[in-house]
C-alpha cells in the first residue's frame, strides 16, 4: 500500500486535477485524500474502487508496485493495422464478457479457492486458449501484465454494474489465512449467447486450473508465453498465444516440412 499514494497523486497531476478537485468527486474532505497521499491514512475499498473507476484503471493496477502512473492516460489512437497481425482485436463486448463471466461463476463460484485472483487467472486463459484454438475472440477483453499475472481491464468497471444490477453479490472471507473477495452469482448466464465450442473451452480450463490456489495459479500464468513476452503494465497480445509450448498450448499444429 506504500505506492498507493504516490500512484493516485501522480494520476491526479497528470488529469491537472487539484486535490479538492479529485477529494470532491470521491465525495470526501481535502484533507482526508491528502492523508491519503502522504501515506498517513489507510483506504476503504469503496475509496480505492472510486479512485480506480475515476481514472479508468483495475484496483489491481493501482495496487501494483510496477505499475506507471505516468503514462498517458487518454485511449490511445488506432493503431494502423500491421502485416504480420491476421486480424484486429474487436471491440470489447461488455454483454458477452458478463455472460462469460456468468459461466465461469456458475461452474465454479461455490469452490472455496475462487476469489478474484483465481476468477481472472481463469478468465485469461478461457480467453487466450480460445483465441490460440479457434483465432477468434471469447470475451474480448483486454489484459494487461501486472505483478500477479494477467488482469482483465474492464472487469472493475463490469463487476460494479453486475452488482448494481443484482447478478452478482460481492463477499469478503478469508481463505486459510489470507484475505479474499470473492463473487458469487445471482442469476443465471444466457447460454443462447455462448457458442458450445465457448463453453467447451471454458469447462476445460475449470477442470485444469480450477481447483489452484491463488499462488499457484498466479505463478503458472507467469511461465505462459503471452505473458512473459510482455512488458509490465502492458497490455498482452492475444497473438502471442500462438508462440506457445507445452503444456500450455491447446492446438495440435502440423509439422513444418523441410526443405
Amino acid at each position: 500500500m506504500e505506492v498507493l499514494g504516490q500512484h493516485i497523486t501522480a494520476l491526479r497531476k497528470q488529469k491537472g486535477w487539484s486535490q479538492a478537485t479529485l477529494a470532491q468527486q470521491m465525495g470526501m474532505p481535502r484533507h482526508a485524500l491528502t492523508l491519503i497521499e502522504t501515506q498517513k491514512r489507510k483506504i476503504s475499498v469503496t475509496e480505492l474502487q472510486k479512485v480506480a473507476q475515476l481514472f479508468h484503471l483495475s484496483m489491481d493496477e493501482l495496487l501494483d508496485p510496477n505499475f506507471n502512473p505516468n503514462q498517458p492516460l487518454t485511449k490511445p489512437k488506432p493503431m494502423i493495422a500491421q502485416p504480420t497481425l491476421r486480424m484486429n482485436i474487436p471491440a470489447t463486448s461488455l454483454e458477452k464478457m458478463e455472460q462469460v463471466l456468468l459461466y465461469v461463476l456458475q461452474k465454479c463460484a461455490a469452490k472455496p479457492n475462487v476469489g478474484e485472483t483465481v476468477l481472472y487467472k481463469l478468465l485469461y486463459f478461457a480467453d487466450f486458449n480460445y483465441y490460440e484454438r479457434y483465432e477468434e475472440h471469447l470475451s474480448s477483453a483486454t489484459y494487461r501484465k501486472l505483478q500477479h499475472g494477467p488482469v482483465p481491464k474492464e472487469l472493475q468497471v463490469l463487476l460494479q454494474q453486475m452488482q448494481a444490477a443484482h447478478k452478482i453479490e460481492q463477499h469478503k472471507t478469508q481463505f486459510y489465512e489470507f484475505a479474499q473477495t470473492r463473487y458469487l452469482p445471482l442469476v443465471a448466464p444466457d447460454l443462447r449467447l455462448l457458442k458450445a465450442s465457448e463453453t467447451q473451452v471454458i469447462d476445460q480450463v475449470i477442470h485444469q486450473l480450477g481447483d489452484m490456489p491463488a499462488k499457484v495459479i498466479s505463478a503458472y500464468s507467469h511461465e505462459d508465453m503471452p505473458w512473459k513476452a510482455t512488458d509490465y503494465n502492458a497490455v498482452i497480445d492475444y497473438e502471442l498465444a500462438f508462440y506457445r509450448e507445452a503444456p500450455y498450448s491447446v492446438r495440435q499444429y502440423l509439422p513444418q516440412d523441410d526443405d
